[in-house]
């Protein structure tokens, strides 16, 4: 979203970082699943679903999500765009993004195309978990859009934009969206499956009540997997943390870096304080990945590092409440 924010030319007077524009979608949240046959041993996510929608509906950019299964339909939708010289936005299964160099199936990743040549068969997107743009095949592209993976079929999701002239008061958008992902994380996602559908072993949680049951059960994987099993779970808790485009730390990086971007901007100690509560984090989620890296480190080391996040995250959202109800005057609070 930041790319084709910076190419409509739309800011608050400086340059949009990537943090600020995934914070304005108040999309925070945290899901974990581990469900027998669900195609990787477990799941985790730290944004919904809902993000593309909410940015721009807070942002008053005009758009709707258009879904085909005629591979045909959904190539016309790019090449219309492009050929008018609007970059277009995509969702993409990670999986068979080859530049990504990973096996997980993730469908809701968004990548923005902004060229294609058909006599080479390629077409240019740039992505946010890499700094230059990427240069893939067609084929590529088609697979990685027409994917059936986890969660849901992509069914060659596009988002047809129109930008307003000017971005909306950034004060009000900031307030919003934190409020939003406060009380995301708060209430937690529902039911992240059909319970009806669910195998009798299944765990799953979502929100600060779904982040403690997955401490929970973190510890609990050397008594519940076999070796195998717990080498691959391990593996996939790194990857979803850190590659599954979160830009690191599992999405808390960039919820960090909107609260400071927002703090600079509004001149607000709230926003501040909430960035930093959101750098720890990231930095403790950042370090359990590498953990789970490591052979050597043993499962109680993980589980007490989950531990840590469930109180880390509670105190951030209480400062993220903070920042959307409150005015800061220097040193003096203004409750709203």
């Amino acid at each position: 979203m930041r790319d084709l924010l910076t190419w409509a030319g739309l800011d608050w007077g400086s340059p949009l970082s990537e943090g600020l524009v995934f914070g304005l979608g108040g999309a925070l949240t945290f899901m974990y699943l581990r469900v027998p046959d669900l195609g990787t041993p477990i799941y985790l996510v730290g944004r919904n679903a809902d993000f593309e929608a909410n940015v721009c509906s807070r942002l008053g950019i005009t758009t709707s999500r258009k879904q085909t299964d005629d591979p045909g339909l959904a190539w016309r939708w790019v090449t219309h765009q492009l050929d008018q010289g609007q970059p277009v936005m995509l969702n993409a299964d990670i999986a068979f993004l080859p530049y990504l160099r990973v096996r997980l199936s993730n469908t809701r990743h968004d990548i923005v195309v902004i060229g294609y040549d058909e006599n080479a068969g390629t077409v240019t997107v740039v992505d946010n978990d890499r700094l230059d743009p990427q240069v893939l095949s067609i084929d590529d592209l088609d697979r990685a859009r027409s994917s059936i993976g986890f969660p849901d079929p992509v069914r060659y999701a596009t988002w047809p934009m129109r930008f307003p002239s000017e971005l909306p008061d950034l004060e009000t958008a900031a307030r919003s969206a934190a409020q939003e992902s406060a009380r995301g994380m708060r209430e937690g996602a529902g039911q992240s499956l059909d319970p009806l559908a669910r195998p009798g072993s299944s765990v799953t949680g979502s929100g600060l009540p779904g982040l403690d049951t997955f401490a929970t059960d973190l510890r609990s994987w050397p008594q519940t997997m076999d070796a195998e099993s717990l080498a691959q779970s391990r593996q996939a808790l790194a990857v979803f943390i850190e590659k599954a485009g979160t830009g690191g730390g599992l999405f808390r990086r960039l919820q960090a870096q909107f609260c400071k971007d927002a703090a600079s901007l509004l001149d607000s100690e709230a926003f501040a304080l909430a960035g930093r509560s959101w750098t720890d984090a990231a930095r403790v989620w950042s370090e359990l990945a590498a953990a789970a890296s490591n052979d050597s480190v043993p499962q109680s080391d993980l589980a007490d590092l989950a531990n840590e996040l469930v109180n880390i995250e509670r105190s951030a959202c209480g400062d993220l409440e903070r920042a959307a109800t409150s005015s800061w005057h220097g040193d003096v609070r203004i409750d709203r």
